[in-house]
């Protein structure tokens, strides 16, 4: 139940197989995997890393990512991976708060930490190619070294000949493995301290209900430093054997359809954003262009057939080899997920936090319910705290080896949310089918009490002002005493209907407050009573969100 332990028989049993590349080159196959970890273990300890000590990560995804991650974890380091989306102050304070000794950083993000003090850090690595950098180093100066190839960096492989003999520490399954620090939606990052235990046991857990072999290919679209991404997109690959991708470049169509033609992925991990921009930008709009399609589209059984024929070219676009799609981090839009299973698209929802290692709900491609996370993992305790008598709604609770150690150097804050009996306060709503299905209703923090003591959730009301094809995102909340829905428009969208570059400015806000208009009417037809919107209004910039693209709702509800 170690990383170790686990990556060590991966590598033994699966040698020849394609383990970690970029999309565009020869992957790395597991037996070479295997020797780089070693190396740069030797190296690690070399410079003086020992057992419980804790070295950050600060890059984008790549396959040198997996081998710091992995031989940071074999020795018994503690890896403090960092979502690259940081600000540079934030990062300082991290590195600052987990005392790390070393840090694994990529050069265009060298930047973010070029002014760290020397007495914060002992060691900056290069990750692009496990260089040690002279923490004086600029970052244009950098860059000439790295052009020139300078004698300045010390080449990991120049420390490893100078060296041999050290056995690893022993790694034991309740060591901590990971420091997590979230962003979260709340605006606190915590440190997660997650053990190998944890992380194993929920790769584990998941494989007993998703088939996941070593002739399985995947791309990553995720940031690495997230626990879904790391746990699901990483660690369970490595497990059983399979071939792991990764992109030089964010997952702009550009960049990804390319990569989806030559890889022809078997599994992909996603946030619901990624799926519902392509069902809003691609399929709808083709959908709605004619006529007739877009009148037949209303008739429910007609409905069926033209979302199987999208579902076909939508499985083209992704390779035409897809087997799996698991969607999580958030909510996945009502109307997307309808599509989804009506085109026979291989989706699977699942639902975890950086707590729980991740996943504690979710099912396969098969046993998908709508608007469900599917039943608890294999060996995984999830119960409903107060359920409300009527509706059987109450915060969700999980017991169980993936649930984390507790927040670093907060005793007091893992007291809150951990009681005697081991049980983890998720902060989430929700309620169990008589199938012991979940459904999620929401964040304990966002829910809005009415004028007569209803709960109301915005993530309910949200799913139904996301229905508006003129909308791309939106946020509900208690504003001046009235319940107010803030929406992000698309404008493309409205272009291309209203002609609105023929139109004067005034013209153009004319059409706008009709549209919101329209947006309140629907919504308020739509909810119950209580949970009607007083105000829908314009939100001229997108909103900022969390690396799984959840909307940071405290820069916004006040």
């Amino acid at each position: 139940m170690t990383l170790k332990s686990m990556i060590e028989e991966s590598c033994k049993k699966f040698a020849n197989n394609a383990a970690l590349s970029f999309a565009d080159s020869e992957p790395i196959n597991y037996e070479s995997l295997k020797v780089q970890i070693e190396d740069l273990v030797k190296f690690l300890k070399l410079r003086g890393i020992v057992h419980g000590d804790r070295v950050a990560i600060l890059s984008e995804n790549s396959p040198n990512w997996g081998i710091a991650y992995f031989a940071i974890t074999s020795m018994g380091a503690i890896a403090v991976p960092i979502l690259t989306e940081f600000h540079s102050s934030e990062i300082h304070h991290i590195l600052q708060h987990a005392e790390a000794k070393a840090i694994f950083v990529s050069e265009r993000l060298y930047p973010k930490i070029e002014d760290l003090s020397s007495n914060l850090i002992k060691d900056i690595i290069l990750i692009d190619d496990f260089s040690l950098i002279d923490p004086n180093t600029s970052k244009d100066l950098l860059k000439t070294i790295l052009q020139d190839g300078s004698k300045e960096l010390q080449k990991i492989k120049n420390m490893v000949l100078k060296f041999s003999g050290l056995v690893s520490d022993e790694v034991k399954p309740d060591d901590v493995a990971s420091i997590i620090y979230t962003s979260g939606t709340t605006g606190h990052s915590k440190g997660v301290m997650l053990t190998h235990k944890n992380i194993i046991s929920d790769a584990v857990a998941t494989l007993k209900f998703v088939k996941y072999t070593s002739t399985d290919r995947s791309i990553s679209l995720l940031p690495l430093a997230h626990v879904y991404e790391c746990t699901l997109g990483l660690v369970i690959p490595i497990m059983v054997g399979a071939n792991v991708n990764y992109l030089r470049k964010p997952p702009t169509a550009a960049v990804l359809l390319p990569a989806l033609e030559k890889i022809k992925p078997t599994l992909i991990l996603s946030v619901p954003l990624i799926i519902e921009k392509m069902y809003k930008a691609r399929i709808l709009p083709e959908i709605q262009k004619k006529k007739l399609v877009k009148l037949a589209y209303k008739v429910p059984s007609l409905r069926k057939k033209i979302n199987k024929v999208a579902g076909k070219k939508l499985m083209k676009t992704f390779g035409g080899k897809l087997e799996l799609f698991c969607i999580g981090g958030a909510a996945l839009s009502p109307e997307v997920e309808l599509f989804l299973k009506e085109a026979g698209f291989p989706y699977a929802i699942g639902y975890g936090l950086t707590e729980t290692s991740p996943l504690i709900a979710g099912t396969n491609q098969h046993n998908t319910k709508l608007l469900s996370t599917g039943p608890a993992v294999p060996g995984i305790e999830l119960k409903i705290e107060n359920p409300d008598p009527k509706n059987g709604e109450g915060e969700i609770l999980v017991r169980g080896d993936v649930v984390m150690k507790g927040y670093y150097k907060d005793p007091e804050k893992t007291k809150e949310v951990i009681d005697k009996d081991g049980w983890f306060r998720t902060g989430d709503l929700g309620c169990f089918d008589k199938d012991n299905y979940l459904y999620i209703k929401g964040r304990v923090k966002n829910m809005i009490l009415g004028p007569s003591g209803e709960n109301i959730y915005p993530e309910i009301i949200e799913s139904v002002v996301n229905r508006s094809e003129y909308v791309l995102e939106s946020l509900v909340c208690k504003k001046e005493n009235q319940l107010t829905a803030l929406v992000f428009l698309n404008y493309e969208k409205i272009d291309e209907d209203f002609q609105t570059n023929n139109k004067s400015q005034s013209e153009q806000k004319v059409i706008v407050a009709d549209i919101l208009k329209t947006i309140k009417e629907n919504v308020n037809n739509s909810v119950s009573s209580f949970s009607r919107v007083g105000r829908v209004l314009e939100q001229l910039e997108p909103f900022e969100k969390t690396p799984t693209q959840k909307i940071k709702r405290y820069l916004y509800i006040n």
